[in-house]
């Protein structure tokens, strides 16, 4: 698809070619001949293109490699090209919290697009070989931290991000926020944002309360810090398993996808297991992993 739109691009820009200059010799049809200057930009245009698909083919065949390498049935798909404008967000329907303009609280994405979100929570597992497989694999995804296990060991976050995910905000301490006071909540939810800022350079838009659990003042608070939306899940993954939020049990265009850093000290399976499992199913179902960032 991305090759298809690239060569419909390249071809209208391409002023050298035959439909945009008459026929070319040997055609039975005339002889009208290029400019040499045209010559060369068609010729530039096309070789550039070809420098393109070869690149693409070669990076298509190394994902093939290391979805076998990594054990998964199928290579992922790939997502479209970014949306050029980003779907409007607003409340999933019985989230709402009386206040429309707090930051809106969803599970699903709007979206056409065949593409899910991947995020994973918290921070506790630090498995180098998620680092690995991701960046392998070429799987986007969205880290949720909560500083008390981040803080454990800040710089596999800093290979996590110079990898390509993006950082984001799930407290200091992962408390029950409604169970909190607002300025409670608000130091819990401010004091993360000011350390992935000065620990990461960037920070946090989204954010996502711990257990999916918030009240108005979570939301007030986090809209204070700087947070835009909240992002909660439709479907979460597990090495063994997925469960499911909607009655179907199934994926759907924009639907996030949770996961947490675990290990086998807590779970049946590795992060490398949790991800074969996801990525089957999610490509099983048709579905892309999508960047998170480019839609939100």
């Amino acid at each position: 698809m991305l090759v298809a739109l690239l060569v419909g691009a390249l071809g209208a820009a391409c002023a050298g070619g035959p439909d945009a200059h008459g026929p070319w010799p040997g055609t039975g049809t005339g002889d009208v001949r290029p400019a040499p200057g045209q010559q060369a930009e068609a010729h530039g245009a096309a070789g550039a293109l070809s420098a393109y698909v070869e690149r693409f083919r070669q990076a298509q065949a190394a994902r093939a490699a290391a979805a076998r390498k990594w054990g998964l049935k199928r290579t992922p798909l790939l997502p479209p090209p970014p949306p050029e404008v980003k779907p409007e967000l607003t409340f999933r329907k019985g989230f709402e919290v009386g206040d429309p303009t707090l930051p809106p609280v969803f599970t699903t994405v709007p979206t056409r697009d065949r593409v899910v979100f991947l995020t994973i929570d918290d921070g506790a597992d630090k498995d180098p070989e998620l680092l690995r497989m991701m960046d392998e694999l070429a799987i986007p995804y969205s880290a949720f931290l909560s500083d008390y296990l981040v803080r454990e060991d800040y710089g596999y976050f800093r290979r996590m991000q110079d990898l390509g995910a993006s950082l984001h905000n799930h407290t200091l301490n992962h408390r029950y926020m409604p169970g909190l006071s607002y300025a409670q909540q608000r130091r819990e939810i401010c004091g993360q944002q000011d350390i992935i800022e000065r620990r990461y350079g960037k920070r946090p838009t989204l954010f996502r309360p711990p257990y999916g659990n918030y009240n108005a003042d979570t939301l007030r608070a986090a809209q204070s810090c700087g947070i835009t939306a909240v992002p909660l899940w439709s479907a979460e993954a597990f090495p063994d398993r997925m469960e499911w939020r909607e009655w179907d049990r199934d994926l759907h265009p924009g639907d996030i996808v949770l996961t947490h850093f675990r290990g086998r000290g807590m779970w049946k399976g590795s992060m490398a297991d949790m991800v074969r499992r996801a990525m089957d199913t999610i490509t099983a179902r048709g579905y892309a992993v999508a960047r998170l960032e480019d839609y939100v």
